[in-house]
């Protein structure tokens, strides 16, 4: 099942207010200690953890490169909320793949857009922002779009791994996410990509075709290229620029 959104509604608790902070204060400790209690647990325990903490007030995040994470989350739980944004500059593929998530897995996939379409930017800004200034593009057609999306949630789950780039290395399995006074949760962080294809072969799981096509690490069209064989999976991403994330995870 899926749905479309362009905002969200706010989450109950304003962190501006004392019982806000107090709430805020406890979480962070909360997510502190389950990154010790948590650290190389299998994933599949961190899953059950976190929806037995947070409830029907958790989401999957997912770009649509594989449905892995999707998967374990939905064998412990189903319907889960799967947040994808939808910033307009999508490989049709990754399109079809997310069309597919919702079709095949017992999930909540909420198709998140920006406020505004790809032509209402170009009219404001000039076209080819992600090639003039990706930073600024993805920060309007990702990160703010995503913020408003986790709203109503306390914590989210992620597929982000160690090994995907050196900002990520030092990433725990549960984190505090200051920035959204949310819970990050990160079930395969410690996972490499040959336990990501193994998980992939043994359980038929759903990937972007893309994938089979020299793009092991898949953002939009614009922005994405293929990668030589043996290449650094991420050197497909703004390629030439020196930019290795779009800011979500930063």
């Amino acid at each position: 099942m899926s749905r479309d959104v362009i905002g969200a509604e706010s989450a109950d608790t304003d962190v501006t207010t004392p019982a806000g902070r107090e709430e805020a204060i406890r979480m962070e400790r909360l997510a502190n200690e389950a990154a010790e209690t948590l650290a190389g647990a299998p994933a599949d325990e961190v899953v059950r953890w976190a929806l037995d903490t947070f409830g029907d007030r958790i989401c999957i995040t997912s770009s649509m490169t594989d449905a892995v994470l999707v998967h374990l989350v939905s064998q412990v739980r189903e319907g889960v909320d799967v947040v994808f944004l939808d910033t307009g500059y999508h490989f049709a593929e990754t399109i079809g793949t997310r069309d597919a998530v919702s079709t095949v897995y017992p999930v909540n996939v909420i198709n998140v857009t920006p406020e505004q379409t790809v032509a209402e930017q170009d009219e404001q800004m000039g076209p080819r922002l992600y090639s003039r200034n990706p930073d600024l593009c993805c920060y309007l057609r990702k990160v703010v779009p995503l913020e408003r999306a986790l709203e109503p949630y306390d914590a989210w789950f992620t597929g982000v791994r160690k090994e995907e780039t050196d900002a990520r290395s030092d990433t725990r399995v549960v984190h505090w996410d200051a920035r959204r006074e949310m819970v990050k949760v990160n079930p395969i962080v410690d996972w490499t990509q040959e336990q990501v294809d193994e998980y992939i072969a043994e359980h038929g799981i759903l990937v972007n075709p893309l994938l089979y096509d020299g793009y092991p690490s898949i953002g939009c069209a614009t922005c994405t290229v293929r990668v030589e064989a043996g290449g650094d999976a991420r050197s497909g991403r703004w390629a030439g620029t020196g930019k290795t994330e779009c800011g979500i995870h930063l």
